[in-house]
């Protein structure tokens, strides 16, 4: 699976790397790609993960999604 979401907290790269960080120990997430000036993040993921993983796992570190 593939998803963009919106991040409207994302002001800069330091931003979209710290989200990087935790969502690479979600099991499953495969890669993470971030865009601050589109206030965006595209993860790929494999089951175990799953949306609401991501989504609470970036709700846990201040950044959630739209």
């Amino acid at each position: 699976m593939e998803k963009t979401f919106k991040v409207p907290k994302i002001s800069c790269h330091h931003c979209v790397a710290a989200i990087k960080n935790e969502l690479v120990t979600v099991k499953g997430v495969t890669k993470v790609e971030g865009d601050p000036g589109k206030k965006q993040v595209t993860v790929s993921w494999n089951a175990p993960a799953d949306e609401a993983a991501i989504r609470k796992a970036m709700e846990e570190i201040n950044y959630p999604a739209d």
